[in-house]
């Protein structure tokens, strides 16, 4: 494959972003546990000179601002997540930046470097650099709602490496249309029995199995793309003349639109309260969470565009991409309906998929992702 033309950036620059990629990839730290990583970003969010620099006593995250936030002028955000993936790499169960977040931070403080010194943007726009713990767990993003660091946000960018099976090195899209994700996970918490005594108890696989048919019998709207599954389910020991009394299990569920993952879970809820009540055994919710779908953001979108246009040509712009895959940005947007804002879906023949153990991307294109991202700032600089 012909390699792709990649914007020019001085050769220092160039290596200092290539050297900040390989610290951060050989240095992960799974959600909320990204401490040594908010160290460094810290250090680099003052050294470059950020006028206000902002970290937090209760999680891991941080912010930086540089421009003018006098209040005269429109405050532009770009939010990098932070946090690694747990699995086996080598036979070995670690951190790993299988997700492409090592990239996604390198490239934010790729563009922190290349405007440091452009005194006449800073007169334009408001900057903030955001450094978010915790997405992969779905979290992140809504404790840093809740501390108020996109109150006074007027746009709000991201942007999220691309597999090769959606798009190769040198294209990008100005949007990813998540969709919603919901995890549901529960405990059957009956009495073991002897198998000889099935009377005697309630069979927690045969509830999970009530359950599982139950997911298959959901119909929604077949135009939406939807899904649910259980994706774990333990029970039972080494003797298998015990009937189980007690089971764990996971539903994963997916939607390509908020509302119809409301209604799923809605759905999906009754059918755990059902099978409580048919087999008169205790059944414990632990965990309900998800990560809402994309919501729409026109604004933002027509400057990525734009931008991606500028830099690559208006022949490596993509349409937007729709994925059941799920990032908990969309938060920022859904809870601060003033936001516009968009995550831009960035080609790097990234294969052979995002949160497999050994993926691999074509690492120049990480000046791709820093180049569409001068460009949206300059483009609203031009707006002032």
């Amino acid at each position: 494959m012909a390699k792709v033309a990649t914007p020019t950036l001085p050769k220092t620059l160039k290596e200092k972003i290539f050297e900040t990629f390989d610290y951060l990839h050989q240095n992960p730290e799974l959600s909320w546990g990204e401490i040594e990583t908010t160290k460094y970003v810290t250090q680099i969010l003052k050294d470059a000179g950020c006028h206000q620099v902002v970290t937090f006593d209760d999680c891991t995250g941080v912010i930086g601002d540089i421009g003018d936030f006098s209040g005269n002028r429109p405050i532009i955000a770009i939010r990098a997540d932070m946090d690694a993936l747990h699995q086996e790499v080598n036979g070995k169960m670690q951190a790993n930046h299988s997700c492409g977040h090592d990239a996604h931070m390198t490239m934010v403080l790729g563009v922190l470097w290349s405007i440091q010194h452009n005194e006449q943007l800073k007169k334009q726009i408001g900057i903030r650099f955001i450094f978010q713990p915790a997405e992969e767990v779905g979290a992140g993003a809504l404790k840093l709602v809740e501390k108020g660091i996109v109150d006074d946000v007027d746009y709000l960018y991201g942007i999220h490496l691309r597999p090769i099976q959606e798009m190769a090195a040198g294209y990008a899209s100005p949007a990813i249309v998540h969709g919603a994700t919901r995890s549901i996970e529960f405990k059957i918490n009956g009495d073991d029995a002897h198998g000889a005594r099935p009377h005697l108890t309630q069979n927690a696989v045969e509830i999970g199995a009530y359950i599982m048919n139950a997911l298959h019998s959901l119909y929604f709207d077949p135009n939406i793309p939807h899904s649910a599954k259980v994706t774990r389910f333990l029970a039972g020991g080494k003797n298998t003349n015990i009937i189980p009394g007690k089971a764990s299990l996971a539903i994963d569920m997916r939607a390509q639109t908020n509302e119809l993952m409301d209604a799923m879970h809605t759905t999906v809820l009754d059918i755990i309260k059902n099978a409580k009540e048919i087999y008169q055994t205790n059944i414990e919710i632990t965990n309900d969470y998800g990560i809402v779908a994309a919501e729409s953001s026109e604004g933002a979108q027509e400057f990525a565009a734009k931008a991606i246009e500028n830099v690559l040509g208006s022949k490596k712009l993509t349409p937007p991409v729709i994925t059941p895959g799920g990032d908990d940005f969309h938060f920022y947007k859904v809870n601060k309906p003033h936001l516009k804002a968009t995550m831009i879906g960035l080609g790097c023949d990234l294969a052979p998929g995002l949160h497999h153990p050994y993926m691999h991307f074509e690492i120049d294109s990480l000046l791709n992702g820093i180049g569409i991202f001068n460009e949206i700032l300059n483009l609203h600089g031009l707006q002032d």
